[in-house]
């Protein structure tokens, strides 16, 4: 299986005159192409902190990150833009949409920010709502959306400039358990149709039938792998992974 992402005695603290506060302590991971992976576990155990590191978004205090074998540490503010428009989609509990903008609007300004213009803006963000079963919707306003469709939507927009990895923080938490269904089988068939790496932060258990794998955490640290509920796939994943 080739890694995606590969993550090594990862710490990150945070300092103060007072107090140390270590939200991660040593972490070791790595995720695969191909398979949905949950990080769970309680509230300040450091979920986000963890998918935030893998996407560029915070930096670690210590250890190795590598995306597509490239080790990400230590690059410049002008060098990370790039690398995650190139290589990550993220996917956030709140939608994040523009309420002035238009379904369509909102998945291309993804493209406008990299500078992109023209007709192959619209054909890209059309393509990605068509993706995630919403190609009709594309004047849709957000307020006239279900929250389901919302958050396919916000993934439209994470896949807009085809990344083969997608992170994911508790894009469940704010849906019904029917719309929660359909973005954890749109996120499923993602990684398993298209062998990208799915990352999904959860609190929600109904998304343990959707993983191939569940890693729990706890005071910043790995507690335990699970295997998850995605046979065949997952057995012949784990197969792989072991032999």
């Amino acid at each position: 299986m080739k890694t995606a992402i590969a993550v090594r005695g990862v710490t990150k603290t945070y300092a103060s005159k007072a107090t140390t506060l270590r939200v991660l302590d040593g972490v070791n991971l790595d995720i695969y192409d191909g398979e949905v992976l949950l990080l769970m576990g309680p509230s300040g155990s450091g979920k986000t902190t963890l998918l935030s590191i893998m996407g560029c978004i915070l930096r670690p205090t210590s250890g190795s990150v590598c995306i597509r074998d490239h080790e990400v540490v230590g690059l410049s503010e002008r060098q990370l833009p790039r690398l995650r428009f190139d290589h990550i989609g993220f996917v956030f509990q709140g939608f994040n949409l523009f309420p002035a903008l238009s379904a369509g609007e909102n998945v291309a300004l993804a493209l406008h920010l990299q500078g992109m213009r023209g007709k192959e803006v619209h054909r890209r963000a059309a393509a990605a709502l068509a993706c995630v079963g919403l190609h009709e919707k594309y004047t849709a306003l957000p307020a006239d959306l279900s929250g389901g469709q919302k958050q396919r939507v916000a993934i439209a927009r994470a896949l807009v400039g085809d990344p083969d990895i997608i992170l994911a923080d508790e894009p469940t938490a704010a849906l019904d358990s029917r719309s929660g269904r359909t973005v954890l089988e749109l996120l499923t068939r993602l990684a398993h149709d298209q062998e990208r790496a799915v990352v999904i932060v959860t609190h929600d258990y109904r998304t343990e039938g959707y993983a191939d794998r569940i890693v729990h955490m706890e005071d910043g640290k790995l507690a335990n792998q699970d295997t998850g509920n995605g046979a065949p796939y997952t057995a012949r994943k784990t197969q792989e992974r072991q032999s």
